[in-house]
């Protein structure tokens, strides 16, 4: 097998600079992102700002845990990158 045959295909790409993920590069990454947002949006709707900022912030932080466990198990590998 080629090399482009065993070479895993990630979801979420490492940055070119810096620290963590780019935009997905794959629809199931896309799925993820767009999942996310709707997530977002529906909590919003049923905890608005103005009255439940608590709950807001508390589903917020953990969609935002599940979405870093996924790009850490679906992404590639992390580290501090300098262009190269």
């Amino acid at each position: 097998m080629s090399p482009m045959h065993t070479q895993k295909k990630y979801w979420f790409p490492a940055k070119k600079y810096g620290w963590g993920w780019g935009l997905p590069t794959r629809w199931q990454g896309w799925a993820v992102l767009v999942a996310y947002a709707a997530a977002l949006m529906l909590l919003h709707y049923f905890f608005p700002l103005e009255s439940s900022l608590n709950m807001w912030l508390a589903g917020a932080g953990i969609l935002t845990v599940v979405l870093i466990a996924i790009c850490w198990l679906t992404g590639e590998p992390l580290g501090a990158r300098s262009g190269r």
